[in-house]
């Protein structure tokens, strides 16, 4: 093989470098792209090693500046990264949360762009389109975000799509695409997960909600696109369709609990609030009104999802079964008990009894 077939090859097989790497998506998509004929080397970046052997791993903390040398490589420096190091636990502190996913995605960029490389694939989610009443069923890749920071990680997020719009400017020659998946199930707890928890959905009075879920094995082969260059811009990724809320009760088995806005949003706020739940009363809004995506531009490349909405929620119902959740909050095996007599005033009497809880520690 001659020197210039030999340049022509090795611009085919990529360099990776993924953030986020020892653990979920991340752990996922480093063994993917490992095993992968067109990749020719994948770097590994997180704070501990993991376990897929045949990438070349660092140790350090994604917002250390040192990641620029990591990304120079020896000699040739990384083609690609994808940044999956974020901060979504219900159970961080917001404040401390915000610090490390902004902070971290501003300096892969600023690094990718120092040390040569191409492209930086970020990972968002579609709640950045926000959950309205007079979305478009489904939204296009291109559609305005109108998210505000209300529900939870959702202020991390926008400003992480903020920087991924100026870095093009800000670094010409450098392409930011940002991957942006529907309800992600599959070794995940959010939000929206937990509402599966809940001895009864809680559907809010006059709300048309529409359920469109993301497979967490969807999203990786999504990324693996995104890196091998095959799809560019913003890329939305979901189940074909999207399920109504008539068709998530007959397919769950479980009975809806029908609230009035004003209380569902109330005792939602008040619950965050005091600090009894982890979920603003922002997160109800995706419950409430339509965020589903078209994922036109990953079909138009050839990607097609693996499971649909109903393989998903199945998997979902698997995976929160034995779990108790009232107002976003986890319940005890005995509160679980006593939440389940309840009926349907079981969110009425969760949050009356929340809230007499916190009056009592705190004297009022």
């Amino acid at each position: 093989m001659s020197s210039s077939e030999t340049d022509v090859r090795a611009a085919r097989t990529p360099t990776i470098a993924v953030t986020g790497a020892a653990s979920g998506v991340g752990a996922l998509l480093t063994e993917r792209l490992a095993a992968s004929s067109e990749i020719k080397q994948v770097i590994a970046l997180d704070e501990r090693r993991g376990e897929v052997s045949e990438a070349q791993w660092h140790t350090l903390d994604v917002r250390d500046p040192a990641i620029a040398d990591r990304l120079r490589g020896d000699g040739r420096p990384v083609d690609v990264v994808v940044h999956l190091a974020l901060d979504l636990d219900l159970e961080t502190d917001p404040t401390a949360r915000t610090a490390y996913n902004v902070r971290g995605a501003q300096t892969v960029l600023t690094a990718a762009a120092a040390a040569g490389v191409r492209r930086v694939v970020l990972c968002t989610s579609a709640m950045v389109y926000g959950a309205l009443p007079d979305n478009d069923v489904p939204l296009a890749e291109d559609a305005e975000l109108r998210a505000t920071a209300e529900a939870t990680g959702v202020g991390d997020l926008l400003e992480i799509e903020r920087l991924a719009r100026r870095a093009p400017r800000a670094h010409p020659g450098l392409n930011v695409t940002v991957v942006r998946p529907a309800i992600l199930v599959g070794g995940t707890d959010t939000a929206l997960t937990r509402h599966f928890e809940s001895p009864r959905l809680l559907v809010v009075a006059g709300s048309r909600p529409c359920w469109q879920f993301c497979h967490i094995e969807d999203l990786v082969s999504a990324l693996e696109y995104a890196a091998l260059e095959k799809a560019e811009g913003e890329l939305a990724v979901g189940c074909d369709g999207w399920l109504e809320q008539e068709e998530v009760e007959e397919l769950t088995g479980m009975r809806r609990m029908e609230l009035p806005s004003a209380v569902a949003l109330g005792a939602a706020s008040r619950l965050h609030r005091l600090g009894l739940t982890p979920s603003p009363a922002g997160d109800l809004a995706y419950t409430m009104h339509p965020w589903v995506v078209s994922g036109r531009r990953l079909y138009e490349a050839g990607w097609r999802p693996e499971w649909t909405n109903e393989e998903v929620l199945a998997e979902l119902l698997d995976e929160v079964s034995g779990r108790h959740t009232v107002a976003g909050r986890r319940l005890g095996r005995k509160d679980a008990t006593a939440a389940g007599a309840a009926g349907a005033t079981v969110a009425l009497l969760g949050t009356a009894a929340l809230v007499r809880r916190a009056r009592k520690r705190r004297g009022l």
